[in-house]
């Protein structure tokens, strides 16, 4: 496992590993390494040594690591042994690197202590360019690394459109501008481009094909790290991702923004069916190889993991068949991915009968405890922490789901499933039962039955025993009947629409709790993919009768051109398809890259949006607010 600090759920990312793992930065320690001779002393003020040589091992040693904390001493940093800073001046080196970023207070401390005739080198060698710097005054400051990853292809009939918007406009930012780097599945940097945003909350979109024919590009599947230079407010850049055949296929599917922090574990990844092929597109998230063996698959609960027997390059991309690693296993299993912090969020895609879906994995919290609290919630936080979920129309549509165990300490899953109709009349529940971690349940929402659209709700249900940590999440499938497309999706559980508050729950988008607004995204497809959603007025205790709801269609440039409103009831749901909603000719107004705001100051919806298809595929994935 890499030994490096990301994503603290308390405390947010950690700043100093974007910093390192910015490629950028991975080619300015290639180049500062292959400077400095042997032997290094490597002077470590900041912590960091670890996550230094973790990322990038190729530093000449021998190596000896001085620290100035008095605590520290003694103690292991990366196999090395920690000396004291007053050691320094007998080490055997000929270079002193300091591992610090804006280090020169450092090294005008240690300048008196140098060993005889060493060169000083710091990590402020690797900083970003002060273009690429939102903040310039403070290099580690974390609005200088928005960044994501993207799985980005367009090879074997299938495209990617990534699409988003300048939301960084409306917490005050000036001009914007991404740079980008599209990496092959070898890990070699196919294009490195810019492109300015525009000025104002105006949508904007990335094509594969587009990419493809402006850069002379051959057939490719990879990964495309983004960076928003001049953000405000949000350091992660949101997206929605398109995969859709573009050679007349009918395969269409769609998911949103990877988690942007590597993770020891991942869960959440179906077994195939006997009629489908699974395969994880594994994505070295770093400029250090992943070595064979550090990837493993394992069925969930079962402890007994297979290692994957190869290793990954740096930034490279590799196909996994689930069913090489796990040849026995078959849906509904469910499988856990440990990469030992290799990898961002990763994608898979099933295939069968000729169409494919693509879809993510989520990260397996290894923080968590169960919580005895969540058993006893005080009576005005009603239902507690709901996981929402459309039902499409039964007579067209299977849908199914599954609970997904998302924390390394969850034995049990005690779980009930409440349906309601788009009016937010209960009309079935089910209680599933205290679900161990192997269980094997994907339930089918036609043995309830399901007799009209609507939506669903997992929610903790104690009857049984079971714990719980808050942490609930869950697989959805959604299956034309006739044509045989499918869809899925995933998330978790989160207090909706209460005025009292629990620790961080109901949550806000920005702010402290309660969250009780909405801002979502909705994307609005091309002439060929028509985008919609279905919007969910979740509540876990009675709240206002019905939304507020706004749908303020905007065009490229953020310009507001159409608004039009609508009244979701308490617990009840919605499917807004916007170019029902406002008419083609507004739509065409609007442009490639409009989208639909949809804005309500007095609940919290939650929604799925995606895109349909005139040849009966569809795509559906969770929407993301700002």
């Amino acid at each position: 496992m890499l030994e490096i600090a990301t994503f603290d759920a308390r405390a947010g990312g950690n700043v100093l590993y974007k910093a390192l793992a910015h490629p950028l930065a991975a080619e300015a320690i290639a180049r500062l390494y292959a400077r400095l001779p042997g032997p290094v002393a490597l002077y470590d003020p900041d912590g960091i040594a670890a996550a230094l040589l973790a990322l990038y091992p190729g530093l000449p040693g021998p190596i000896t690591l001085f620290v100035h904390d008095v605590a520290a001493v003694g103690t292991a940093r990366a196999g090395l042994t920690a000396r004291a800073l007053t050691d320094l001046p007998q080490a055997e080196a000929r270079s002193v690197l300091i591992a610090a970023f804006d280090a020169s207070r450092a090294s005008a401390r240690i300048a008196p202590f140098l060993p005889s005739g060493a060169a000083v080198a710091s990590l402020d060698e690797a900083k970003l360019p002060p273009a690429m710097l939102t903040v310039p005054a403070r290099p580690l400051d974390r609005l200088n690394f928005a960044t994501n990853f993207v799985f980005f292809r367009d090879q074997d009939g299938l495209s990617t459109r990534l699409v988003s918007a300048n939301y960084w406009a409306g917490y005050g930012a000036g001009p914007i501008r991404l740079w980008l780097r599209l990496f092959g599945a070898d890990g070699a940097p196919l294009a490195t481009w810019e492109q300015d945003l525009p000025a104002g909350p105006g949508g904007f979109s990335i094509d594969s094909r587009e990419v493809r024919a402006r850069f002379g590009l051959p057939a490719f599947t990879g990964q495309l790290f983004l960076h928003a230079i001049g953000a405000a407010g949000h350091d992660v850049v949101k997206y929605a991702l398109d995969t859709y055949a573009s050679e007349g296929r009918a395969s269409l599917s769609c998911t949103h923004d990877a988690n942007a922090w590597p993770s020891d574990r991942y869960a959440g990844l179906p077994a195939p069916r006997a009629d489908e092929r699974v395969v994880l597109w594994l994505q070295n998230s770093h400029a250090a190889p992943i070595p064979a063996g550090a990837v493993t698959l394992d069925r969930m609960g079962a402890e007994r993991p297979v290692a994957l027997d190869r290793a990954v390059g740096p930034f490279a991309t590799v196909a996994v068949d689930v069913s090489e690693v796990l040849p026995d296993l078959l849906w509904p299993a469910q499988i856990e991915l440990r990469t030992g912090r290799h990898v961002v969020r990763p994608r898979y895609e099933v295939t069968r009968a000729g169409r494919t879906r693509i879809a993510h994995v989520n990260v397996e919290r290894a923080d968590l405890r169960p919580e005895p609290a969540i058993t006893a919630l005080p009576p005005a936080l009603g239902r507690g922490f709901l996981l929402p979920f459309p039902v499409l129309d039964p007579a067209r549509f299977r849908t199914i789901v599954q609970p997904t165990p998302m924390a390394t300490t969850q034995t049990s899953l005690p779980l009930r499933l409440d349906l309601f109709d788009t009016a937010g009349n209960l009309v079935g529940e089910r209680f599933l039962g205290c679900l161990d971690r192997a269980h094997g349940l994907a339930l089918d929402l036609d043995d309830l039955p399901a007799t009209a659209a609507g939506h669903a709700e997992l929610v903790y249900d104690f009857r049984a025993g079971g714990t719980a940590d808050g942490w609930m999440h869950a697989l959805f499938r959604w299956e034309d009947r006739a044509g045989g497309h499918a869809a899925e999706s995933s998330f978790g559980a989160h207090i909706f629409n209460t005025l009292m508050t629990w620790r961080d729950e109901p949550q806000s988008y920005s702010g402290p709790p309660p969250g009780l607004s909405t801002r979502l995204f909705l994307r609005l497809g091309d002439a060929e993919r028509q985008g919609f959603a279905v919007l969910i007025y979740p509540a876990s205790a009675p709240w206002l009768p019905h939304s507020a709801t706004a749908l303020i269609l905007h065009d490229a440039a953020g310009r507001p051109i159409a608004e039009e409103r609508i009244a979701i009831p308490c617990r009840g749901s919605a499917t807004v398809r916007p170019i029902e909603v406002f008419g083609a000719a507004a739509i065409a107004r609007a442009g490639h890259d409009g989208y639909v705001l949809v804005r309500d100051p007095t609940c919290r919806l939650f929604g799925y949006s995606g895109l349909e298809h005139g040849a009966g595929a569809f795509s559906l994935d969770h929407m993301f607010g700002f």
